[in-house]
């Protein structure tokens, strides 16, 4: 039950956090909510790579479906030597869903030492 709060909250924090934050702001989001839910950090990072993995991926198709899919079949071309808007959405939907994991599973770790 735990690691469901702790996604949904991942989830909502990281999209508000990202209309008016830099892109990183889900590592920031991701470490606290793990800080103060204690969660093991194999789940803390299994919740927080889901959450922001599912955000930017349901971001950036809503982002490309309004520009009919221009910028993304330009970077697959110029990135893999393809054009496939969807290869550049999993992409960044998956360095988003890294750097938030690391970051969670950071403060799970943290969490979990206990003092000498």
């Amino acid at each position: 039950m735990k690691s469901y709060a702790h996604f949904l909250l991942i989830f909502i924090l990281a999209f508000l956090a990202g209309m008016v934050m830099p892109w990183w702001s889900v590592a920031v989001v991701a470490f606290l909510v793990s800080l103060l839910l204690g969660l093991s950090p194999g789940r803390a990072f299994s919740s927080s790579f889901a959450a922001v993995f599912m955000l930017w991926l349901v971001l950036a198709f809503f982002i490309d479906v309004r520009n009919d899919h221009i910028l993304a079949n330009r970077m697959s071309l110029l990135f893999f030597g393809f054009k496939n808007p969807i290869v550049i959405g999993a992409v960044s939907a998956l360095i988003g869903g890294l750097v938030a994991g690391m970051a969670s599973l950071s403060a799970a770790y943290l969490r979990a030492k206990k003092p000498a």
